[in-house]
């Protein structure tokens, strides 16, 4: 190899292994050598799976040495969050204390689909304990302590709950990782260290073998370092799976031609920044002109409606639920975050009339939604309004400026939208920021369309920390 291919994207990596530039054992023990010695020093890192992943590199080598290529992801190492389920003698720890034992004796279906792509795991990777089910005020409600993105100081957050997924992608310790997104868990991190990352229509990927949080929001994606990366990877695990009665019968296959010399309709929230950090709106400012280059804009209304308290209330009646043994056990007092032992408590007193409330509001929600984006071929908007937060301070301090509301967020999760998240520059203390390009249901294609053609006219995605 010419270079180190450690902020190499898929497409690269595959060229290097079809032309025996590189193993797939070799490239495998690149990334499991720099995973083990980096990924502690992120908190980014739970398992090294070395011995899953040579043998899984062994066998890609053979194949790929006899001809019998795969595709776009044979002999790329990755990574999963740590609530999928990983066969062997492997923990799946849902990145909290009471379950830093827990072995489970199958592969979850991304997982499996994720081998039979050819792709080699080597690791499980940090997360905010229970997907943040608990509630949790700082980032060190986590087994493995405060994930740290790799960019400024190093003294700062890299977003929940797929926060261990988005420090080793953006420190190169892994090609691709798996995320999930219940609200902002794949979005947040994508945005805080400064790499691409998907969160699927609701339905569109098996989540079968995932620790669940939320019954009705919860997705799993890819984190990567290109949006080109984002569906090379969803191209190999969505799919109907019976084993989820959730995953949708709609299929999908990755469009992967130039977008260049399409003309891109855009839809922007009125006052989508109009309280973020200065930095923030300067740089989102900067991406409506590039995306000026590559189509219209126009700005909408959503119709006033509790967005946020219906998500919210959906996502604590249905953790509530998920967790009432859990609760009933009292092991929530060994859980890390002193928030987090006390929040079971909100979460079980919230009333069932509020619940099907919420439900109700839901359906008017999806019907906004598809009304307004089926004009479009997304909606952008900032992933968050904020640069990363201090691991030190309380992750949500910002609300009372109102820093912390997230519309898009809350809208795209309650009709379970796609949206893709990529950088767009940086902002105080050198830390990145991010646009996001949010589209109708099953409309993947059209979402990272948008993103593939804003990154092939910017540099944001090529930049990385310097060590």
């Amino acid at each position: 190899m010419t270079k180190t291919p450690e902020f190499l994207p898929i497409r690269e990596l595959g060229r290097l292994l079809r032309k025996k530039e590189v193993s797939p054992v070799e490239l495998a023990k690149f990334f499991l050598d720099r995973l083990e010695a980096e990924g502690p020093k992120y908190n980014a890192l739970v398992t090294v799976t070395r011995e899953r992943a040579l043998k899984e590199a062994r066998e890609a080598e053979a194949e790929i040495s006899q001809g019998r290529y795969k595709g776009a992801l044979h002999g790329i190492p990755y990574g999963v969050k740590d609530l999928i389920a990983t066969a062997g003698n492997i923990p799946t720890t849902w990145g909290a204390v009471p379950f830093k034992n827990q072995v489970l004796d199958y592969d979850a279906t991304i997982v499996k689909k994720l081998s039979n792509a050819g792709a080699i795991l080597i690791g499980k990777l940090a997360m905010i304990e229970l997907a943040g089910g608990m509630g949790y005020a700082y980032p060190q409600a986590s087994a493995t302590g405060p994930a740290i993105t790799p960019w400024g100081n190093k003294d700062s957050w890299t977003g929940g709950s797929s926060s261990g997924s988005g420090a080793a992608v953006a420190a190169g310790l892994v090609p691709f990782a798996i995320g999930s997104e219940t609200w902002g868990s794949i979005l947040m991190p994508a945005h805080n260290c400064g790499i691409s990352g998907l969160r699927p229509t609701y339905g569109r990927v098996s989540r079968y073998g995932a620790m669940p949080l939320s019954w009705t929001l919860d997705k799993l994606g890819p984190m990567c370092l290109t949006a080109d990366d984002c569906g090379l990877v969803l191209n190999e695990i969505a799919g109907r799976d019976p084993c989820d009665h959730t995953t949708s019968k709609s299929s999908f296959a990755y469009d992967d031609q130039d977008p260049s010399d399409r003309t891109f309709k855009f839809a922007l929230l009125k006052d989508m920044v109009a309280n973020g950090e200065e930095a923030v709106k300067a740089n989102f400012g900067e991406s409506l002109k590039i995306l000026e280059q590559i189509g219209t804009i126009e700005e909408v209304e959503f119709p006033d409606l509790p967005y946020e308290a219906a998500t919210r209330t959906i996502l604590n009646a249905e953790s509530a639920s998920i967790f009432e043994d859990f609760f009933d056990s009292g092991q929530f007092h060994e859980l890390s975050g002193d928030s987090s032992k006390f929040g079971a408590y909100s979460r079980l007193a919230v009333p069932a009339t509020d619940y099907l409330r919420a439900l109700r509001i839901r359906d008017r929600i999806c019907d906004v939604a598809n009304n307004l984006l089926g004009s479009y071929d997304a909606i952008i908007g900032t992933p968050r309004n904020q640069v990363a937060t201090p691991i030190n301070q309380p992750i949500r301090v910002s609300s009372i400026t109102g820093l912390a509301r997230d519309i898009l967020g809350s809208v795209g999760n309650i009709a379970g939208l796609p949206s893709v998240a990529v950088p767009n520059g940086f902002g105080d203390r050198g830390l990145p920021t991010g646009i996001q390009f949010m589209g109708n249901a099953y409309e993947e294609n059209s979402v990272l369309a948008a993103a593939r053609a804003y990154q092939n006219i910017t540099d944001w995605h090529n930049q990385h920390p310097s060590d």
